[in-house]
């Protein structure tokens, strides 16, 4: 036999997800090259892997087997590779870390200089909605999370990053752009949600709750950038968080429509169990964080204030 570690650690991937797909997207490959991999994988044994019944792969008991034995082999390489580099006098390890969806627009400036910094350290960063890094976070498949409404029912430790400020968006050439609007306004335009489990989601239903206010929903779809697009082609109005939309705006694409309750506002905010036993390498990457943040702020996010 002679596989490879690139082979295992697809083949694990693969294992994983149950599907080439999913395994691909992860790996940040394409599909082609993870079943190219998958294939030269299993030609090394002559007990089947995986099964494929309709379009979905099964994992067979032979191959759930190997996908153990794999995974213990690459967590025997990150130690080696750890351990050489704390000999070096390196900070290495795995960083994991969950984040909502419109969180990509917050986190990766939070992470740049941490990482540049440590090359020995692996960052793995699933971005999601806030109802699976709740997930993540209660079945402690993550070192943290950020979020920008903090759980009810988690108890939870947390560091405040930045504010986060929602505002009501329409497309270019509406005729809602008066000086000030009324709440009421929301009884008469179509409006376009994001999916349950959106932490963008329930701050919008919190505010029609608690204005109780009648709305007319248009439609619901599953990402912020499906739903920018959605409002920039003129099929509604949403509510946004203006950390997604800084270009949009400058090009006209979209507008605030101004209404009294607005901007509504909550904190950016990196989460954790409370009581969680911290690796070298999150402990300093949190210890980072605090020292470093309000530069990273005046650094990259100077335009926030005009909003």
């Amino acid at each position: 036999m002679n596989y490879t570690l690139h082979q295992l650690q697809v083949y694990l991937k693969v294992a994983q997800t149950q599907s080439v797909t999913k395994a691909s997207k992860e790996l940040h490959l394409s599909q082609p090259a993870v079943s190219i991999q998958l294939k030269n994988f299993q030609e090394q044994f002559e007990i089947p892997l995986t099964e494929v019944i309709g379009r979905k792969i099964y994992i067979t008991e032979f191959g759930k087997e190997i996908a153990e034995i794999a995974e213990n082999i690459i967590r025997e390489v990150e130690t080696i590779n750890s351990r050489t580099l704390a000999f070096q006098g390196q900070l290495s390890g795995r960083l994991k870390i969950s984040i909502v969806s419109t969180g990509k627009y917050v986190m990766p400036y939070f992470l740049s200089s941490f990482v540049q910094q440590n090359q020995g350290v692996n960052l793995s960063l699933d971005v999601t909605n806030k109802s699976k890094v709740i997930e993540n976070l209660e079945n402690n498949e993550v070192d943290i999370a950020l979020v920008s409404v903090l759980p009810e029912k988690l108890n939870t430790e947390s560091i405040e990053l930045m504010e986060n400020k929602l505002f009501l968006i329409g497309s270019k050439g509406q005729d809602l752009k008066k000086e000030h609007n009324s709440k009421d306004i929301f009884s008469k335009i179509p409006l376009i949600y994001r999916e349950q489990g959106s932490g963008t989601r329930q701050v919008m239903e919190d505010f029609m709750k608690k204005n109780n206010l009648p709305v007319l929903k248009k439609m619901e779809l599953t990402s912020n950038e499906a739903v920018k697009q959605a409002v920039i082609a003129g099929l509604g109005y949403s509510v946004m968080p203006i950390i997604g939309i800084k270009n949009e705006l400058k090009n006209g694409d979209l507008e605030i429509i101004p209404v009294g309750g607005f901007p509504i506002k909550s904190n950016w905010q990196i989460i954790w169990m409370k009581g969680k036993k911290f690796s070298p390498v999150a402990l300093a990457y949190l210890n980072h964080i605090k020292k470093e943040k309000k530069k990273i702020i005046n650094l990259n996010f100077g335009w926030y204030d005009r909003y």
